[in-house]
């Protein structure tokens, strides 16, 4: 290993050049217009892992953006083989105005690294591709099967992954997955996540008159679209976040008291929390912790609202029509599609008569859990106490990766989810970062980890 281990020392600088290019490419999944964009990262991407020294590697077409695969076999049929997850698709950047720097033009500072995808997930993606190629150079090879399948489409909910897990089963077989899209308590701090929350998300219309009206002339007589959508959504939780939707929680597994104990042994800082979460004090439900409130308990969120005259300026309309984009975090055993037939059906039963309400899906996916004893766990453990000096911690997360639970029901494999982001790296906001220490730690650890799990 100290041969290997040098190898990847040796070459930061080209690795972090490699990584400026791959971030300057603005993969916006969401956005029509970013389409060629997508497929150039997709292009660039399966070059890269041709020069890492896969023999095999393509660009696969889905009914959405298209799939990187990979694969490199040569460590025999008696090696375990791992299937190696990340997507290249980022968010959109906006707002703009509050970018300190431009997003697509990485910026160091000190020792973090700033631009858009650079923690979320092209950074951490791109460590497998650099410690295969790191085996290449020293070893010849990898000490186990490694398969490789990067999406385009996770930041617009991955309508083309499972269908295209389903069709190409038997070329993804393996025997565990991994994942780097996820963070780690703290820079000298390592952590595992075991279980992720799932996600229902829908999008409710609220339609009043069949035009915009003179809200001088027909105001106080008509009901008014967003009036109405935002005294319903007052009704979906209590002052304490307690949701209200009838059958909500019946399939909730609670925590049991082991579980809450251990969560308990999580470091946390509350002030930490709060500084970094931008608030003066946490809100929900007083029976649960910030911790076990932000990973085990299902959340409801208004993530968007419009509707009427939102210019500059004066426009005193009312207007025929209001929006909400709604989700839903989910816990084991809620189901995504009766969750939100739950909610379609409620806001259906409290809307007023001088509406009329639709709510569309957008998305979803199912929480997870997975084992936290499989020889991959113990692998990944001991690959994170080799790098960082100490073992990592257990821990739930809040967020949602959809393919681990597909890979649990299409595949039959669990995943480990081996992450190097820090929770200040700002994911899915303006001035997104990864601090460039977990970047190489992150080639050292994943080099480990293939190495214990092929002994």
């Amino acid at each position: 290993m100290k041969t290997i281990l040098e190898y990847a020392r040796a070459n930061q600088n080209r690795f972090l050049a490699e990584l400026k290019e791959f971030l300057r490419i603005p993969s916006i999944s969401t956005q029509p217009e970013h389409k060629p964009d997508v497929e150039r990262a997709a292009a660039w991407l399966r070059d890269k892992l041709l020069a890492a020294g896969f023999p095999k590697a393509e660009v696969m077409p889905t009914r959405g953006h298209p799939v990187v695969y990979a694969e490199w076999l040569a460590a025999g049929p008696e090696a375990p083989t791992i299937l190696v997850y990340g997507h290249y698709d980022v968010q959109p950047p906006d707002p703009l105005e509050e970018w300190n720097t431009p997003p697509f033009e990485p910026t160091i500072v000190g020792d973090d690294i700033f631009c858009r995808g650079a923690s979320d997930d092209k950074g951490q993606l791109y460590i497998h591709v650099k410690a295969v190629e790191t085996f290449k150079a020293t070893a010849g090879r990898p000490p186990v099967n490694v398969k490789c399948i990067f999406e385009g489409e996770e930041e617009s909910g991955s309508p083309s992954l499972e269908p295209f897990i389903r069709e190409h089963r038997e070329l993804l077989a393996a025997d565990v997955a991994v994942i780097s899209d996820a963070d780690i308590l703290g820079q000298d701090l390592p952590s595992i996540a075991y279980a992720l929350r799932g996600l229902a998300y829908v999008e409710v219309e609220v339609i009043g008159p069949d035009h915009d009206l003179h809200s001088g002339i027909y105001g106080g007589a008509v009901r008014n679209p967003i009036n109405a959508l935002c005294a319903m959504i007052t009704r979906l939780q209590d002052e304490n976040g307690h949701i209200t939707v009838p059958g909500f929680y019946d399939k909730v597994r609670e925590l049991d008291p082991e579980e809450r104990a251990e969560m308990a042994k999580v470091p946390f800082e509350r002030e930490t929390w709060l500084h970094e979460a931008g608030v003066k004090t946490d809100w929900g439900e007083p029976a649960y912790t910030i911790v076990e409130r932000t990973t085990a308990r299902p959340t409801l969120d208004v993530n968007g609202i419009w509707g009427g005259y939102i210019e500059p300026g004066a426009k005193t309309v009312l207007p025929s029509k209001a929006f909400a984009k709604i989700s839903m975090r989910l816990v084991p055993d809620q189901e995504p599609v009766e969750i939100a037939q739950l909610i379609r059906s409620y806001l259906a039963e409290i809307a007023p008569p001088t509406v009329t309400v639709e709510a569309r899906d957008l998305h979803g996916c199912d929480a997870a859990i997975v084992r936290r004893d499989s020889p991959a766990m113990k692998a990944a453990c001991r690959a994170y106490a080799e790098v960082f000096g100490r073992e990592p911690v257990f821990v739930r997360e809040g967020g949602s990766i959809p393919v681990v639970a597909i890979f649990q029901k299409l595949l039959g494999i669990e995943t480990v989810l081996i992450g190097f982001g820090l929770p200040d790296d700002r994911l899915h906001s303006p001035n997104e970062k990864f601090h460039l220490p977990n970047f190489y730690k992150g080639i050292e650890t994943i080099l480990c980890f293939m190495k214990f799990l092929g002994e």
